[in-house]
């Protein structure tokens, strides 16, 4: 997510204004009054223009307009760059934690996934997106029988008890966990296992569908259950263009990709990912999804040298599925990958071990980089190696991540499928 806004002149609009605002309400800047107003759920500290907060984490205040205007009312986070979060902007709405807000909305989230994806709909999917649904800091996915519950913000908190009644009764889970991933403002805190909050223990190993593949996830694993739901639509578009072609799959994890393009009738598939561990969880969910693992080739090291090696040896492919992580640490010392630094390179290797008329599918998760910037990498990418690219299909989030239109930052997830011409 995009952390950063513009704050506000380094005096007080309420000093400017000469207009008193009362304990527990806090006015804004002209800029990120309209931004409220037009969905945007998060108010940074900068903009309250240095004026502390008092509150608790989780109380509830106000947010004003400039000329004292009601704006929207948000719950306080003392310990974050966020500090108020935004929960309504109808000032006759009670907000507070157990009036029942936050349960009817994650009831109308589920019913709205119902509708969207019909009874066919995939196992592992998105329930609640808290920012664009309407409890911020929060957000809530299903894994087969199990639901898991991201807390991002302990401002949100206060209704925690509220929304695990809305879970329970919306989708009746054998079992829901949580986590914790609270930033505090001097940096990232350790990620800590989910917990179970209530119902049973989740066994080892929860087995998802997608497609008629199967896909085993740890929903108590402290970054991330090894399958990801918002890259659906992507793996869609691959398994339509994989049957008797070369696939690379680079960065492979737990090979959701690798699992989709065998099932599609891949004539071969090549799995590159630096942990071991990763492999071979992909090659359990080969033999989940009725697949022989030893049809897949994997390669365990850096993405960079790989691809240079098999360019050397003239080793080439007919689609390369390119899905980097925003940031990783390299193997060596010093040596790190930044989205925001090494796309271009990144992509201009992958692009070097297509065949002419080969496709290049590239993902970015990160949301500080737009979809032009991601373009203009395959651009410099491909300039850098000798060879051009054509965009011919572009994939966003699936329905079951919706995004209010006035939060662009929610809308992080960038695929681009490109021919190599």
């Amino acid at each position: 997510m995009n952390r950063k806004e513009r704050g506000a002149s380094r005096i007080p609009r309420d000093m400017a204004a000469g207009i008193s605002v009362r304990a527990g309400a806090y006015r804004l800047p002209d800029d990120v009054t309209r931004r409220l107003r037009g969905g945007h759920p998060w108010v940074f500290r900068e903009a309250l223009a240095g004026r502390a907060i008092n509150e608790t984490t989780g109380a509830v205040v106000d947010l004003m307009a400039g000329n004292g205007a009601f704006v929207a009312r948000g719950y306080v986070d003392r310990d974050h760059s966020v500090a108020v979060r935004v929960l309504s902007r109808d000032p006759a709405e009670r907000v507070h934690p157990g009036a029942g807000l936050v349960a009817n909305r994650f009831q109308r989230a589920v019913q709205l996934r119902w509708l969207l994806l019909g009874p066919d709909r995939p196992t592992a999917l998105r329930l609640f997106s808290g920012e664009s649904e309407g409890l911020p800091g929060v957000t809530v996915d299903r894994y087969a029988d199990f639901a898991v519950v991201q807390w991002y913000s302990a401002g949100a908190l206060p209704w925690r008890e509220e929304l695990l009644d809305a879970i329970t009764a919306a989708i009746h889970p054998r079992g829901i966990y949580e986590q914790k991933r609270l930033r505090p403002l001097g940096g990232h805190g350790p990620a800590d296992p989910a917990v179970r909050a209530r119902g049973e223990e989740a066994p080892l190993e929860v087995v998802v569908e997608e497609a008629g593949c199967r896909f085993a996830v740890d929903v108590t694993a402290p970054l991330g259950v090894g399958f990801f739901p918002d890259l659906r639509l992507g793996r869609d578009s691959v398994t339509r263009r994989a049957a008797e072609r070369r696939v690379l799959n680079l960065f492979s994890y737990t090979g959701a990709f690798s699992v989709r393009a065998a099932r599609a009738g891949a004539a071969e598939v090549v799995a590159v990912d630096t942990s071991a561990k990763a492999h071979a969880r992909a090659r359990r969910n080969y033999e989940l999804s009725g697949l022989d693992p030893a049809r897949m080739e994997q390669v365990t090291g850096e993405a960079s040298k790989i691809l240079e090696r098999f360019s050397s040896r003239s080793r080439r492919f007919d689609v390369v599925i390119c899905d980097p992580p925003t940031f990783a640490h390299g193997q060596g010392p010093g040596r790190t990958f930044s989205a925001a630094s090494d796309l271009a390179e990144l992509a201009g290797a992958a692009g070097a071990v297509l065949e002419p008329g080969g496709l290049l599918a590239f993902s970015s998760n990160a949301a500080k980089l737009s979809a032009a910037e991601v373009d203009k990498a395959l651009a410099e990418g491909g300039a850098m190696r000798g060879f051009e690219l054509r965009v011919i299909e572009r994939q966003g989030l699936p329905p079951d991540f919706p995004v209010h239109p006035g939060f662009p930052e929610g809308n992080y997830l960038k695929f681009v499928l490109a021919v190599r011409v």
